[in-house]
């Protein structure tokens, strides 16, 4: 039975995670093994590619037990300077690959902490508890931030009456960020606390923020949306939902194998998207597979 189908050109990794995997396959191309401080990217199927090359999927507490001169990779989503200090204690030498977008909202934050921390101020950050890049920001500051995952967390803020600057992890959705905020400020009103007190720093990435446009676009103008990301990706999630509000008939897969005959009708136009976590290659298995169903 044939199908339509069109891969979204504008899915597939971003540039940081190119960036990351580009550093990483050229280190491993020198026959070394490299070892990646966490998941260098949250998809099974490109991961298992790059173990296969050698890549090795370490967490923090591994590192005090590699030997003198390893290679660690620091992924996109960035580090804590504790990382940075171990590595040096235990002359483990570092691939820096965190995004160029990330590492210039770390600088931001402890820049803008810096500033207000004087005047008993606060730093929230909207983010995913518990996220790599979320735990990055927070050791910019030693942890004292308080991070913002839900709009029932605003209501767990304590304000001091100093300043409040509001950042947000980079891969966040942005219409759910703009409603944090407005939020925020209610919250600062209804306690008389002066709402001019909260300053928004626009920090969402650029790409993942013109996604959100371009994807409900193209799930909109398609019967059936498979959208191919692996299940720990934050952003996978968000941009799922996009689709998933475009087109009510969008449903999220890892690779090939999860797609059901039963989703689809004769004359269905498919399209085939994915998070900025995704391989291209793998979006193509996915079109194939449907090709010859």
């Amino acid at each position: 039975m044939g199908y339509q189908v069109e891969i979204d050109k504008q899915s597939g990794f971003c540039s940081g995670v190119i960036r990351a995997i580009q550093c990483a396959e050229e280190a491993l191309d020198e026959r070394k093994t490299v070892y990646s401080l966490g998941a260098i990217v949250h998809n099974n199927e490109e991961l298992h590619r790059l173990e296969s090359k050698g890549l090795r999927v370490i967490t923090r507490e591994d590192m005090s037990d590699l030997s003198t001169g390893s290679t660690v990779l620091i992924r996109a989503h960035g580090e804590p300077p504790l990382t940075y200090s171990m590595a040096r204690s235990n002359n483990i030498a570092l691939l820096e690959c965190t995004c160029p977008v990330v590492l210039q909202l770390q600088k931001k934050i402890l820049k803008e902490y810096d500033r207000i921390k004087p005047m008993d101020g606060q730093i929230l950050i909207f983010g995913k508890k518990g996220h790599a890049e979320v735990v990055g920001l927070l050791g910019q500051v030693s942890g004292d931030a308080i991070v913002i995952e839900t709009l029932k967390d605003i209501d767990q803020v304590r304000f001091s009456g100093g300043p409040v600057s509001l950042f947000s992890q980079t891969t966040k959705n942005p219409g759910e960020y703009k409603k944090t905020a407005d939020k925020l400020r209610i919250l600062m009103v209804e306690k008389g606390i002066d709402p001019g007190l909260l300053k928004i720093f626009n920090t969402i990435c650029a790409q993942v923020d013109g996604r959100q446009e371009a994807l409900t676009r193209f799930a909109a103008g398609k019967s059936l949306i498979l959208f191919v990301a692996g299940r720990e990706s934050s952003n996978g999630k968000v941009l799922y939902r996009t689709c998933k509000e475009a087109n009510p008939r969008s449903y999220s897969i890892e690779n090939p194998n999860d797609i059901d005959p039963q989703w689809f009708k004769p004359g269905d136009s498919v399209g085939i998207c994915g998070a900025t976590s995704t391989p291209y290659w793998l979006m193509e298995q996915v079109a194939e597979k449907v090709r010859n169903m």
